[in-house]
């Protein structure tokens, strides 16, 4: 395969238009502002720009003012930015927090089955009773994993790996290898059943970090290398001409999204020079999407299992949204990364 050609100048000044216009939003605790700050953690990494990491760090201590807000498995992704924030500063009160976090989803979080963590967000009016949706691969299973690996704490990282394994199992389809946005498990079904870009991407690019983490010689590792090998598979060959995937995977007729794209291209990095072709295409096709001012488009908003595929077809993708800019980022400082090994 043909190693990625691409400006690094050009993703550098991309990288930073994209911070500049997340950080003129406006977050909560919650996980839009925690998976747009772990795309600018992402971008911080790969450029050193201090100034990436001081916004960062005073959005987390003004937030932290009142103590720790309520604890959600999705608000659980802004456990991401105070690793990173610890790592950086060796403040032990990042890391204190990030604890507390982690204990909570381990010890009181609600859950069902082999301790599959039960889909809860901000808001008394959403409740999913032993719901499984694909997104807390990343908000939480990952976060575990990373906590557990700093602190060496093998009850975080045994649980965190839970999450990947019960979600395989129930998320996960054996004839396309894709996976399903939700698991209903009082009902016993998948809901709507669909394919969605996003849930797939949260999947694809949460088992790609975890094989930077987990031990070749652990079970867990070839399990989930596997999922991920054939998800991909699948995925590469879902692809739409412009390089991005459809917010319906196998439905071409629905639009095309960015975040999904975003994150199941970052993921396919993971496997050197094997998908090229196909990172080459998103390369320019991510690019395209990212106005002059850093706004990330053609993201659709925050979405439920929805009823039915036209729901998912109905799914406005007019407003810049913090996962969009989080994912974009994601991607493009996985491709600089990227230089280091192709």
């Amino acid at each position: 395969m043909p190693s990625l050609v691409f400006d690094e100048k050009e993703i550098k000044q991309v990288i930073d238009r994209i911070v500049e216009r997340t950080l003129n939003m406006d977050f909560s605790w919650d996980w839009p502002g925690g998976v747009a700050f772990y795309g600018i953690t992402e971008a911080f990494e790969v450029t050193g720009e201090e100034k990436y990491i001081t916004a960062i760090k005073e959005w987390i201590d003004q937030e932290l003012e009142d103590g720790l807000p309520k604890l959600t498995v999705n608000a659980s992704s802004i456990g991401h930015i105070l690793l990173t924030l610890y790592k950086v500063t060796d403040d032990n009160k990042y890391l204190e927090i990030a604890t507390q976090m982690a204990d909570y989803l381990v010890k009181d979080a609600e859950r069902f089955d082999d301790d599959v963590l039960q889909h809860t967000v901000n808001g008394d009016k959403y409740n999913f009773p032993e719901q499984a949706w694909v997104d807390t691969m990343f908000m939480a299973g990952y976060f575990l994993l990373r906590i557990g690996r700093l602190l060496d704490r093998e009850d975080y990282f045994e649980f965190g790996l839970k999450q990947y394994h019960g979600h395989e199992k129930f998320l996960q389809n054996d004839d396309t290898n894709l996976y399903y946005h939700g698991w209903d498990n009082i009902a016993g079904n998948n809901m709507s059943s669909i394919f969605w870009a996003r849930g797939n991407s949260w999947a694809a690019i949460t088992m790609a970090r975890a094989l930077e983490l987990v031990e070749v010689q652990h079970p867990s590792y070839m399990v989930i290398d596997g999922s991920l090998r054939d998800q991909q598979s699948a995925l590469v060959r879902l692809q739409a001409e412009n390089g991005l995937w459809h917010t319906i995977l196998t439905d071409p007729t629905s639009p095309v999204e960015v975040s999904g794209s975003a994150g199941i291209a970052a993921s396919l990095l993971v496997r050197g020079k094997l998908y090229n072709k196909y990172i080459q295409k998103s390369i320019h096709g991510m690019l395209e999407q990212v106005k002059e001012d850093g706004s990330v488009m053609r993201v659709s908003a925050g979405t439920a299992v929805m009823n039915d595929a036209q729901g998912y077809k109905d799914v406005p993708d007019k407003r810049v949204q913090g996962w969009g800019q989080g994912l974009a980022l994601v991607f493009f400082a996985s491709l600089l990364k990227s230089r280091n090994i192709n």
